[in-house]
């Protein structure tokens, strides 16, 4: 029924102008400010023609999962670069994580995994992941 469908995601924040400067300014992402009236939102344009949806949200409350994966070729690279732009990696008391909060293990097609962890001003879970 889909399986033609492009589908989008899109996910709240609290603050849209600290959305756009930290997902345009420091995640070097293209950002596209648009909707109408009172409905303002933020397009991330990804690789691809993918797109994700940022909407203001009132009473926003943070996702608790995992958002955006970021795959990258060198997570401890893209560790330190988002260490360089003011982001810290978060550390869950249920991962082992090295000295850069780097999580690795076993991924889901059973090949390793290195996955690092952050959140944008709304608290939001995003990931760098290498797989």
């Amino acid at each position: 029924m889909f399986g033609q469908s492009k589908a989008f995601s899109g996910f709240s924040v609290d603050d849209l102008d600290k959305a756009r400067q930290f997902y345009g300014d420091t995640l070097g992402l293209q950002v596209e400010a648009g909707g109408s009236g009172d409905m303002q939102l933020l397009t991330l344009k990804l690789g691809s023609g993918t797109q994700v949806f940022v909407y203001p949200k009132e009473n926003h409350t943070p996702a608790s999962f995992t958002i955006l994966n970021f795959p990258v070729d060198d997570v401890e690279a893209a560790a330190d670069e988002l260490a360089k732009r003011g982001v810290s990696l978060q550390r869950y008391p249920e991962f082992e994580h090295d000295a850069k909060g780097i999580v690795r293990g076993p991924g889901p097609e059973g090949g390793p995994v290195a996955i690092a962890w952050f959140t944008d001003p709304a608290g939001n879970v995003l990931s760098v992941i290498q797989e």
